[in-house]
């Protein structure tokens, strides 16, 4: 019942010209939302009274971001890339400004191998525990580790490092995955939450399908401007993303803008244009077919 009413809600808030996307299904860690019925409707970014941190959160500018990579280094270990899909990078919480903090709370701090290693003049603490990968076998959540491994891959290390790093980089700068506001809390609940809250915003945005419905597929010898990548990608989510190129001009970025109605873990996302701009070239932009041996 909860759900339901959130999701009528962001309609009429947003009018007709909008772009609203999610369905707002709830993980089994999410938190106690329905002290959020006492909360004023509203979107990140956009309200206009202060709100229980746990319903709204205070750095409401959310980017879902991906990588399309080509190759993993890992493998032989089995780490391959979804093939006809990119990857999962992140779920982002930045200031309404577009500015960002980073490893809000170092006691959730489960990467190990920081970056950066220092913040606010703070040298982030080393983590030598145990993989958040364990965090999630605890909650009996093989079909989240499952998901994981085939679309949240990641290149140069073994991808529960990754999983690691974006949690506490940036999951803990997020109000709703604190840990106040899961009723009961259970150790690393809000982790889990958070990864199945990142797999419920990827899942809207497909974004080899939205370029491929353009003609924009993989190729090591055609290129493409950026005014066809973007208007690819606005024609199907009616916002300017972020698209990130190598040095080299090979694409290999995309950030999905937004606001969220409610707490991110509810998936109902308004499309927004990016504070960034775009770090690829008008023209000759490659997008470099995978290394053989590297998708599954």
């Amino acid at each position: 019942m909860l759900a339901a009413l959130l999701f009528l809600a962001p309609v009429a808030l947003a009018g007709p010209s909008a772009f609203i996307s999610g369905s707002p299904i709830l993980s089994p860690t999410s938190p106690n939302l329905a002290q959020c019925l006492l909360s004023p409707p509203a979107f990140s970014c956009e309200n206009k009274t202060e709100v229980n941190t746990c319903c709204l959160p205070t750095q409401g500018l959310i980017l879902q971001t991906q990588f399309w990579d080509t190759w993993t280094g890992f493998e032989k270990d089995g780490q391959l890339l979804p093939k006809k899909t990119w990857s999962i990078h992140g779920l982002w919480p930045d200031n309404c400004d577009g500015s960002f903090e980073s490893y809000c709370d170092f006691s959730r701090q489960y990467d190990p191998k920081p970056d950066p290693a220092v913040i606010n003049g703070e040298t982030v603490p080393v983590y030598t525990g145990p993989g958040v990968d364990t965090f999630i076998k605890a909650f009996g959540r093989q079909d989240l580790l499952d998901y994981m491994k085939k679309f949240w891959v990641a290149q140069g290390q073994p991808s529960p490092e990754f999983w690691a790093h974006e949690f506490s980089k940036h999951a803990t700068c997020f109000t709703t995955f604190d840990t106040k506001c899961y009723p009961k809390y259970k150790q690393h609940e809000e982790v889990v939450n958070f990864f199945d809250t990142v797999i419920q915003a990827y899942k809207q945005y497909p974004t080899y399908k939205f370029l491929a419905a353009k003609g924009i597929v993989p190729s090591n010898t055609t290129t493409y401007t950026l005014d066809a990548v973007l208007g690819a990608l606005e024609a199907a989510t009616g916002a300017t993303p972020h698209v990130g190129c190598s040095a080299s001009g090979a694409l290999n970025e995309v950030w999905y803008y937004s606001h969220s109605f409610g707490a991110p873990q509810l998936g109902v996302l308004k499309h927004l244009n990016t504070t960034f701009g775009a770090t690829c070239p008008e023209t000759g932009i490659q997008y470099l077919e995978r290394t053989p041996g590297s998708e599954w």
